[in-house]
Parts: structure tokens; C-alpha cells; sequence
């Protein structure tokens, strides 16, 4: 699975980014790997910068990516670390599915909540409901001593 460095990368749907714009460094991670975590640096953390992901993005999808984001957004752009792998490979491709979950997640437009009300027969049927659990409870009580 190598890739060339000037490849370009569908990160998402509609949105292809070069390969030299992600940043990845490796570092040794614990986790899964015995002896192996100890001598081998597979924990993968990807960089990507907000100018990159600027250019490659609609605007609507920019505004929402901090607030989806969350945490993985730092000063210098996304950031997403994996180390859950025992393989460089395995926990590069993790850090890009993260990125593609993200940047998904950021150009779906939230659904326009319009608001709404009820039919007048909806709130006749409500009112007319209401009434009649009135009344059951009315008949529930014992008469008063002087009313008789």
C-alpha cells in the first residue's frame, strides 16, 4: 500500500487533498506489541493545516469543523493519533479513516428544523380528551355532606 508523495487522496466525498499536505509522524506507543512497543515507532499521528483543508473545503463545511471536531482540532490543524495497531501501516490508515470521519461528518448539513403546530382539530381532540379524564376523576370523589 505505498503511495506516491504527490498523489492526490479522496479524503472524503468531493474532497481530494495531495499527499504531501498530511503530515505524518511516527513515535513509539504502548498498547499491543509485547517487547516489540519498546524498539518500533508505529503510534501514527497525522497533521493536516487549516489552510490546507481551507482550500479543499465548502465553506459551510469549515464552519462546522471546529464544532466537530472537538478536540482534534489544535493550532497547527486536525490532529489524529493511532496506536492501536502493531503495524506503521494499519495505524496510518486508522488516522485517515478518522480524518475521512471528521471531514463526513463536517459537510453533512444539520437538518433545518421548521417549526410547527397543531391542527385546530389535533387541539380540539387534546382539549375534549382532557375534559372527559376531568370528569372520571370528578365522579371518583365522594359527594360533599352539605350539597345533598
Amino acid at each position: 500500500m505505498r503511495e506516491s508523495l504527490d498523489q492526490d487522496l479522496m479524503i472524503a466525498p468531493g474532497v481530494v487533498l495531495k499527499a504531501t499536505k498530511l503530515s505524518f509522524t511516527f513515535s513509539r506507543a504502548s498498547g499491543p506489541g509485547g517487547q516489540n512497543v519498546n524498539k518500533v515507532n508505529t503510534r501514527a499521528t497525522l497533521t493536516v493545516s487549516h489552510d490546507d483543508l481551507a482550500q479543499v473545503l465548502p465553506s459551510y463545511a469549515i464552519a462546522r469543523l471546529a464544532s466537530v471536531a472537538g478536540s482534534a482540532m489544535t493550532a497547527e490543524g486536525l490532529q489524529f493519533s493511532s496506536s492501536d495497531s502493531r503495524s506503521q501501516v494499519a495505524n496510518r490508515k486508522a488516522c485517515l479513516d478518522k480524518l475521512r470521519g471528521v471531514l463526513v461528518e463536517a459537510m453533512r448539513r444539520p437538518k433545518i428544523r421548521r417549526k410547527t403546530k397543531p391542527s385546530k382539530g389535533a387541539v380540539q381532540r387534546r382539549i375534549t380528551a382532557k375534559k372527559q379524564r376531568g370528569e372520571i376523576k370528578q365522579m371518583r370523589k365522594k359527594p360533599k355532606r352539605g350539597s345533598e
